[in-house]
Order: structure tokens, then C-alpha cells, then sequence
């Protein structure tokens, strides 16, 4: 029977090619009485000849073209629920149409369930070229941010058509502007690296169930979970009750919280104690912590025993954004931070969101910095996502929280996969990093600057020489570091007690960056919000007059 629900404007439905538009369409329309229309069946009235047809003739954009005419056409037709391609919402000014004058919904699905869905029926253009696992996959890469965009987002993977529908006519009902209706199903993607590839697990109450993702990554029924004081105190117990739960073997080791336990003694007093429980090779290690935690641990396990395996238990936002995920391991010395070091990947990374809500407000900003730098680096649409939902993320919504981890995971997996080694395109992921590295060891690596907070005013220092010389505009400078700014993050040196400090010593430090090549200090500076280019040919004066201006 039908939805008692005034529907006063179109129901646009948005997602790529399987995640059941056009079936969830038809029962939604059913539902609440009013018409259904199927854009691409009008666009092959239109255009008299099938998609494939006028693909194969005229080529994408015209096709694109096209579509934008008919779907601005029947927008202005009423209530109705119309389903559309899998490309529609990318059209900028299409998007622009359909959030002013409907309710745009996202039907989001991952990607096993696009494969089988869209490998078992009919012709689709997109997927005639190459493999469809590659194709769908790079497509959620580029699309999923923008169909973030949608009023409604409801997750098809696990539910059937009706529930789904179900999800939406609540949704509809609820009137509370965007709604995220993607359960705490955990999502997951893959680290593509060959025989190396790994899983990144996100969702809610992971560590409740960790056995079910851990124990299919261990290579013996024995692991040593690795921790630090404040961490132990809230999910070590828990985390070893369920392990052993499911009869593996688990000792723990607690170690000193803060980025002084990045340490060589640190470092030697792990070695040797891992020796003297007598692991094995097969035996797997398990951080359960932040970033400190992580790249200790991750560099313990490259050369205990010449390897073993490890398993990442990531417990703040940076960590599961970024430290956890790439396989960069290693330790602070007094020259600098994280100069010695190794790339070992891990087994498996478990991102609990849950854990978040044990974070102070600091903390949780210093990972956003980490989740708005994505943004910064080649992704503007998922800047603008968060200019609508960081306040949002922070504030504690558990929907909004997964979706900005997920989306930071995969951008990072994306060039993990291309640049292992950070050979070429992977030092873009560390915007705003040779500047904060710097004030990290003025203050000395503690905890007056988290280094959240030191690659924040980092990011801004770059924004603003990449004004200075030209390569970025004022008004992107201006968005950017206003951005962090009104959330709280520190984008100027008036947090920090620069007594003491001059141009020469910060130059000194950003010497000894592990991008330093040929003697030239290798810079990540944008073109503006959402493109940035590597460059070593940043002249010294006009860094020491950076530097000079900002501590002035």
C-alpha cells in the first residue's frame, strides 16, 4: 500500500551501474504512489538508438551532454522517483540541478556486491574495457566522494530491495536534512601490492569481534599484542579475552604512551623482550594504539628475526587515516623524525570507530588534519564534503566518521599501490609534512604539538608560499587555512612558545627531512585546494624569509 508521505518534488536516485536503482526505484515509486521514470530509457527515446549504440558512435561526452538535457527535463516534471546513471551526478552542473530542485538519495554498495551484481545482466559500456573489478573500483575511487554529495545515503549491500526501500521512505520521513543511512555494517578495502595486499576494515564494534578479521590473518594460533599505558587501560583486556576466545595464544606488552616511545631504547627494550618470550617467525604482532604505537611496532616486526608479521590496531583518527595504512614503520633520533625506519606492509588493518569517543577534542583534530590533507592534495570534491560535514565528523556522527575514514584509506591505498616506496607520487601524502617535522623537533617531540597539529600549521605554511611564488591563489589560501581554523586546528605559530627560535634553525631541521635529495629540500606545495605538485627547486632565501615572517 502506499507510504503515507507527501512527496512534493522528485526523488532523484544516484550510485554507479548494480547498486539497484532501478529495481529499489520502481518498489519506492510503487510504495509512494507516484511515477517512476528511468533516465536512461528516456535518453534512448531521445537519442533513438540504444546507450551502447550512441556510445560506441558519438563517444562519452556527448553522451554526457545528452543526459544532462533529459534529466534537467524531467525535473521539471513533478514528484516522481527517477533513477539514473551511473555517471549523471558527476556532471557538475547536473549535480547542481538535481540537489536545487529534488531529493537527491545515494544508493551505496561495495564492491563485491557491484561485481556480481553487474557481471550477471546486461550491457554496460563502461565495464566493456578491460577488467570489471578494475573498471568498478576505480570508479568508486572517483565517484564516491561526489555522490556524497546526495541528501540521503542509504548502503544496498547486505539489505534486500524492500528493506531498502524501507531505509528510504524512514529517511524521507525523519525531515532532518542530510540523514546517513549506512548502518555499522564494517567496509572494506583493499591495499593492492601483489602477494603483500592487505585488508582495511572500518566500521563500529570491530574490536568486539576482532577474532573474526585477525584470526584469518595469523600464520600460527600466536600473536603479542603491543600497546602503550593509556590504550591498555580501555581495550587490551577485552582484545585479549576475545583472541584467546578463539584459542590463539596471546601475551601483551605495554609500553610508555607519547612520541618519546618512538625511540632506539624503546625499540631495543621491545627486541629483546619479544626474544625473551620466545617468538617465532610465524608469530604475529599486534599494535594496538595510535601512530607511536604503529610505526614501533611495524619497524619491530621488519626486523625481529629478520620479519614477522604484524597487524595493525589502529585507535585514533590520524592513525586510521593515515600512519597505519602504507606500511611506513620506524622511530625518531635526535637529527629527526622517523629517519630510520623500514617499508613493511601488515596484515590486516582494524579500524574500530568506536574507539574514537575515548578521544579528547585535540586529538580528534590533530587526525583531521591528516583526513582534510586528502582533500587538500588532489580531491577538492571530498574538501567540499568536508566544508559540509567535518563539524559533523567531529561532533561525534558515527556515519560521517566512517565515510571520512574510508575515503582518506582509499586515497591513500590508491598511491600506496602506484609508489610503494615513495619514489615519486607518494610524497604528496606528505603535504605540510617537512614543515611540521621541523616545529615537531623544536619543541622536542612532545606533547605541547601533536604532530596533528604540526602538519596543520605545516599545510598552511605551504599554502602560503605556494602564494608567495605564484603557484597558488589568495582565495584558495584564504579557503584553506580558514577551513582548519574555524574547526579549531592551529594554522599560525601563536600556540607555540617560539622563544629562542630563529629561521636558520628551522631551515636546519627541514635539512634533515627524508626528502632531502642531492642537498635540495623537496617541498609539497599546492596549486590551489585540491591539486599539488612535488618540487625541490624552492630557492633557500625564500624559505628563510618564510620562516623569518612567521616567527616575527
Amino acid at each position: 500500500m502506499p507510504y503515507a508521505l507527501k512527496i512534493d518534488r522528485p526523488l532523484v536516485l544516484v550510485g554507479l551501474m548494480g547498486a539497484g536503482k532501478s529495481t529499489v526505484g520502481r518498489r519506492l515509486a510503487q510504495r509512494l504512489n507516484i511515477p517512476f521514470v528511468d533516465s536512461d530509457e528516456e535518453i534512448e527515446t531521445a537519442a533513438d538508438c540504444t546507450i551502447a549504440d550512441y556510445f560506441e558512435l558519438y563517444g562519452e561526452p556527448e553522451f554526457r551532454a545528452l543526459e544532462k538535457r533529459v534529466i534537467e527535463r524531467l525535473l521539471r516534471q513533478g514528484p516522481m522517483v527517477l533513477a539514473t546513471g551511473g555517471g549523471a551526478f558527476i556532471n557538475a552542473l547536473t549535480r547542481e540541478r538535481v540537489l536545487a530542485s529534488s531529493t537527491a538519495i545515494w544508493l551505496n554498495a561495495n564492491l563485491d556486491v557491484l561485481v556480481e551484481r553487474t557481471t550477471r545482466r546486461g550491457v554496460r559500456p563502461l565495464l566493456d574495457r578491460g577488467d570489471p573489478r578494475e573498471t568498478l573500483r576505480k570508479l568508486m575511487d572517483q565517484r564516491y566522494p561526489v555522490y556524497g554529495k546526495a541528501h540521503i545515503i542509504i548502503d544496498t549491500s547486505m539489505d534486500s530491495m524492500d528493506s531498502t526501500v524501507e531505509k528510504i521512505c524512514n529517511a524521507l520521513n525523519d525531515n532532518t536534512g542530510k540523514i546517513l543511512m549506512t548502518d555499522t555494517i564494517p567496509k572494506t578495502l583493499r591495499v593492492d601490492l601483489g602477494d603483500r595486499s592487505y585488508d582495511i576494515v572500518v566500521g563500529q564494534e570491530l574490536l568486539k569481534r576482532a577474532n573474526t578479521w585477525i584470526v584469518p590473518a595469523l600464520t600460527r594460533p600466536r600473536a603479542v599484542i603491543i600497546t602503550d599505558e593509556n590504550v591498555a587501560r580501555l581495550y587490551l583486556k577485552d582484545l585479549v579475552n576475545n583472541l584467546r576466545s578463539a584459542d590463539i595464544r596471546v601475551d601483551s606488552i605495554t609500553l610508555p604512551a607519547g612520541e618519546q616511545t618512538k625511540s632506539f631504547a624503546q625499540f631495543e627494550a621491545l627486541s629483546e623482550r619479544l626474544l625473551e618470550m620466545k617468538v617465532e617467525r610465524t608469530t604475529t604482532l599486534i599494535a594496538l594504539g595510535g601512530g607511536v604505537i604503529g610505526d614501533l611496532v611495524g619497524f619491530t616486526a621488519s626486523t625481529t628475526l629478520r620479519g614477522m608479521p604484524f597487524i595493525q590496531v589502529p585507535t585514533t583518527l590520524l592513525s586510521q587515516v593515515d600512519s597505519s595504512v602504507g606500511g611506513k614503520t620506524g622511530i625518531n633520533t635526535r637529527f629527526g623524525k622517523n629517519l630510520v625506519g623500514a617499508f613493511y606492509q601488515p596484515k590486516l588493518v582494524l579500524a574500530d570507530t568506536d574507539v574514537l569517543t575515548t578521544l579528547d577534542r585535540c586529538q580528534l583534530l590533530a587526525g583531521y588534519a591528516e583526513v582534510v590533507k586528502y582533500g587538500f592534495i588532489d580531491d577538492l570534491d571530498f574538501f567540499e564534503w568536508l566544508e559540509s560535514n567535518a563539524q559533523g565528523l567531529l561532533d561525534g556522527d558515527m556515519d560521517k566518521r566512517q565515510y571520512a575514514i574510508l575515503t582518506s584509506c582509499r586515497a591513500k591505498a590508491r598511491v600506496v599501490a602506484e609508489d610503494e616506496r615513495e619514489l615519486g607520487k607518494r610524497a604528496l601524502l606528505n603535504l605540510g609534512h617537512t614543515f611540521g617535522h621541523a616545529l615537531e623537533a623544536e619543541t622536542g617531540y612532545n606533547s605541547n604539538l601533536l604532530h596533528g597539529e604540526a602538519v596543520a600549521i605545516g599545510m598552511a605554511m605551504a599554502f602560503d608560499i605556494s602564494k608567495q611564488l605564484g603557484f597558488c591563489t589568495a582565495q584558495d589560501v584564504e579557503r584553506a587555512i580558514s577551513h582548519m581554523k574555524q574547526l579549531g586546528l592551529p594554522t599560525d605559530f601563536s600556540t607555540l612558545n617560539t622563544i629562542g627560535w630563529t629561521a636558520d634553525v628551522l631551515l636546519n631541521h627541514m635539512s634533515r627531512d627524508k626528502k632531502v635529495e642531492g642537498g635540495k629540500r623537496t617541498l609539497i606545495l599546492p596549486k590551489g585546494i585540491g591539486e599539488t605538485f612535488i618540487t625541490s627547486e624552492v630557492h633557500t632565501d625564500d624559505l628563510w624569509a618564510l620562516l623569518d615572517r612567521w616567527l616575527s
